[in-house]
């Protein structure tokens, strides 16, 4: 079998039945489709195990207990069959059509396949691209570890499964952010890499969700999954080799983008100064390191702002540019 899709489910019936169809849109019988109840309280595993009873060939449903996310996703991938696993969130969708071109894609050459996502909004209406990886084709993490700075989102990749039972990676539990704590492990223990610049997962921007929580204070969890990975870098012996790219992934996902988001939701959050005490503590010498010279203007600005404590001109800044791009999509 080629490909498992698994779906971890917790109390997302309004969105279920659409992941669902858009899992089962093209598929074949070298693939099934995993549905990982966590421990649902509403109607989720109701509406799994009636699509499982009419399509007992192509989905099987798993009920747990609830243990979150990542234990869901764990659960997965213990009963996969599949060589390889994709992971699709249950408020998520596959864009139509892209499940055969990635059964087409899977030749057995690539360990790692990442691919671009959609962003919709809860009407459906697509409010921007996420682009995997800046490199397309083939590659090896050691010739391009700038990957280390991507989305380390895991439901933009399709991974061999081999890849979780023989380094013994898995997600953890309980805790947010866990897509960063497991998905960059896995790049220097792959072989070939590769990026496909394709659309094929539409994802939720919704209330609720990490990125809108007006919880600023458990942003700071990012800082434990961070260290993780600095910590099994290291362990690996792989710190030095990678220092300036673990430096970029740190930057930008630790610091840039989550104060930021902190910023968005209050200005005032001392949320942002704990952020930015971590970052020089962490890097003393980060006024040398290189990446910094190849960020964008418009995130270059924002990283001079942050680091002079000037948040209420982030917060002006970040506010134009959503009310622009608000406009833009009213005329789309």
């Amino acid at each position: 079998m080629k490909l498992s899709i698994v779906i971890p489910v917790y109390n997302t019936e309004a969105y279920l039945a659409a992941c669902l169809d858009s899992a089962l849109d093209g598929i074949s019988a070298d693939c099934e489709i995993l549905v990982v109840n966590d421990g649902s309280t509403d109607a989720s595993g109701r509406i799994a195990a009636g699509y499982a009873e009419r399509t007992p060939d192509l989905i099987r449903v798993i009920t747990t207990e609830n243990g979150g996310l990542g234990a869901a996703r764990n659960v997965g991938i213990e009963n996969a069959r599949g060589e390889y696993l994709l992971f699709l969130d249950s408020d998520d969708s596959l864009e139509k059509g892209a499940l055969p071109e990635m059964l087409e894609a899977i030749d057995g050459s690539f360990d790692i396949g990442i691919f671009d996502l959609l962003q919709v909004n809860p009407a459906g209406e697509i409010i921007g691209t996420i682009s995997g990886s800046g490199k397309s084709g083939d590659f090896r993490f050691e010739d391009y570890p700038a990957l280390l700075s991507a989305p380390p989102s895991a439901c933009n990749k399709l991974f061999r499964r081999r890849l979780f039972l023989e380094s013994g990676l898995r997600f953890p539990g309980g805790v947010w952010f866990e897509d960063l704590r497991t998905v960059p492990k896995l790049y220097p223990l792959a072989g070939t890499i590769r990026y496909t610049p394709r659309p094929w997962y539409r994802y939720l921007v919704r209330p609720g969700s990490i990125t809108n929580s007006a919880n600023t204070a458990r942003n700071l969890e990012i800082l434990d999954a961070v260290e993780d990975v600095l910590d099994w870098y290291r362990k690996a012996g792989l710190y030095t080799r990678y220092e300036d790219q673990l430096f970029a992934m740190a930057h930008h996902n630790a610091f840039l983008t989550s104060s930021v988001r902190v910023n968005a939701i209050d200005p005032k959050s001392d949320v942002q100064e704990k952020l930015l005490q971590w970052l020089l503590t962490t890097f003393p010498n980060w006024r040398q390191e290189p990446y910094l010279r190849t960020l964008s203007p418009k995130y270059r600005l924002l990283n001079l702002l942050l680091m002079h404590r000037m948040r209420r001109s982030v917060h002006f800044i970040m506010k134009l540019n959503d009310a622009r791009k608000n406009k833009s999509n009213r005329f789309q």
